[in-house]
């Protein structure tokens, strides 16, 4: 079937400051000559073409004048940014194709395997916004529901980082370290990579924002510094640090990638063939030779099973294998939140309490990073096996890690900001006498997020109990601050209806750890 002739007819191009998030939508008149012409429909898809630009949009269409009139075409700011040309551009509208991979779409809700190709097909659908939020929907909780196998997440991956920048460092080791998320204050990567770097170990990291967290590593790295970084400038930054703390979003780093968190983060998904490709996709486009992968696991992790944790390992080191990225997998200590903070302000205050060796700061924040930075160093064949810990302890104690994420930081963008914690703040008290011996992680980060965190910074938890610690009934368990009323409302409620997400208890109640250091 040939496409559809374009409309003679052209419209002047408008900007409308709507952020439609990762989605090219166009707005119409209902009034305008051409959308009548052309018999368009609320949500189909159009494609927007002027002095050899074109892009594809989602149509809405508006009865206000005022917003869009009859002659003009509305662009949200995500659309007209891409498209790169001025208001009052003339530009010609038309039906867009329907994407070649929505058959391939179809086949994995209706439960089919998909091979290389159509994988291929969606994502290069996805990275010229063929694939509507809705479409991409489908899909995921699809993929999620039926499951991705090996091969097909190894396809998922490699379609994600073809569309998008690959960098090359000419270097043979390029190291990074990843966890899989899922506990709250979990900011290691703030602590490995300066401790990495002032080694003298390239480690690019690109990081992402939260998706169903109340921080990624992204959003609390940007209380401290600007982490939007352009290609040229995040290149400059990684040469001479020999390290960076980014957001991938804006290095053009498997996007596919990029536009799916902006549908699963709504959802609330991450299914763990997605999650698997995501990671390694993004690793991938970085330039990663060798990475070092954090799996949590405990009652309230993503991961809950030692089992599941195997497993896990399994597919990234298949993965891994197939896209030539060395990969060692480390399976952690998930009963708990990581440090004391959860909420960018918060984490943030750990992260540099730690490089300051600071009396106060979270122990168990410390000897985790130590000890994840120290199996990174060992990926340096002249750091001996068994020494690497001992080697990033130094070089924190010494004060070098905080003098290179100083470096960092002053490179990438000092943030100019005072990001304060929330004013709005409540204590959730214990009820009763006897020892901690549950903290719900799935629970803690809800309260942050309800709170405002990560879109406010100075929202989230302040835990000022952890696991094994004795109280006495009316002691503070933890603090949650608020930036806005509303929020600190919801938050509150939670805490009354679904409970603190503490557990109080006998000392031998206690889970048991799965630590594999």
């Amino acid at each position: 079937m040939g496409k559809p002739n374009k409309s003679r007819g052209q419209l002047k191009l408008r900007s409308i400051a709507i952020d439609t998030y990762r989605e090219n939508v166009a707005y119409l008149n209902r009034e305008c000559g051409i959308y009548r012409a052309e018999g368009f429909q609320a949500l189909s898809k159009i494609e927007i073409s002027a002095n050899g630009n074109t892009i594809l949009a989602m149509l809405n269409v508006v009865d206000d004048d005022n917003i869009v009139a009859p002659g003009e075409l509305g662009l949200s700011e995500q659309a007209f940014e891409q498209i790169q040309l001025d208001e009052g551009t003339l530009v010609c509208v038309s039906h867009a194709e329907p994407p070649a991979s929505m058959e391939s779409v179809r086949g994995k809700i209706a439960g089919q395997r998909l091979d290389e190709r159509q994988f291929r097909d969606i994502g290069r659908d996805v990275a010229t916004h063929r694939l509507s939020k809705m479409e991409l929907a489908a899909f995921l909780v699809a993929s999620g529901q039926t499951g991705l196998d090996r091969d097909e997440v190894l396809y998922l991956t490699r379609a994600m980082t073809e569309t998008g920048t690959r960098l090359n460092w000419h270097e043979p080791l390029v190291v990074d370290k990843h966890c899989i998320g899922g506990i709250p204050g979990n900011r290691t990567s703030m602590l490995v990579v300066p401790i990495i770097a002032a080694h003298g170990m390239l480690i690019p990291k690109t990081s992402s924002r939260a998706i169903t967290s109340p921080a990624g590593t992204a959003d609390t790295m940007e209380v401290l510094a600007e982490v939007e970084l352009a290609p040229d400038k995040l290149h400059h930054i990684i040469r001479h640090q020999r390290g960076c703390i980014s957001w991938g979003g804006t290095a053009n780093l498997a996007p596919v990638d990029d536009v799916l968190i902006s549908v699963e983060r709504p959802l609330s998904i991450d299914s763990q063939g997605q999650m698997v490709a995501s990671i390694l996709s993004k690793k991938l486009a970085a330039g990663s030779t060798h990475l070092l992968l954090d799996i949590p696991v405990g009652p309230t992790a993503k991961v809950r099973h030692m089992r599941e944790a195997l497993a896990l390992r399994k597919l990234f080191e298949f993965v891994g294998d197939a896209i030539n990225i060395h990969i060692e997998v480390v399976i952690t200590d998930g009963r708990q939140p990581i440090g004391h903070g959860i909420g960018p302000v918060l984490e943030a205050r750990d992260v540099m309490q730690v490089l300051n060796n600071h009396p106060e700061a979270p122990d168990d924040l410390l000897q985790k990073s130590l000890r994840l930075a120290g199996r990174v160093l060992e990926f340096d064949p002249d750091v001996r096996g068994g020494q690497g810990y001992n080697i990033a302890r130094d070089i924190l104690e010494s004060g070098r890690a905080l003098a290179k994420m100083n470096d960092i930081i002053d490179s990438q963008g000092r943030q100019t900001r005072q990001l304060e914690l929330g004013q709005l703040v409540f204590e959730v008290c214990a009820n009763t006498n006897g020892t901690v011996i549950d903290i719900n992680n799935y629970q803690m980060a809800k309260i942050a997020r309800f709170a405002g965190a990560p879109m406010d910074k100075g929202a989230g938890v302040d835990l000022l109990k952890k696991l094994g610690d004795d109280v006495k009934k009316g002691d503070v368990l933890y603090r949650v601050h608020a930036e806005v009323k509303s929020d600190f409302e919801f938050a509150q409620h939670l805490t009354r209806e679904h409970g603190s997400g503490y557990s109080i208890g006998n000392a031998d109640q206690l889970p048991k750890a799965y630590v594999e250091f």
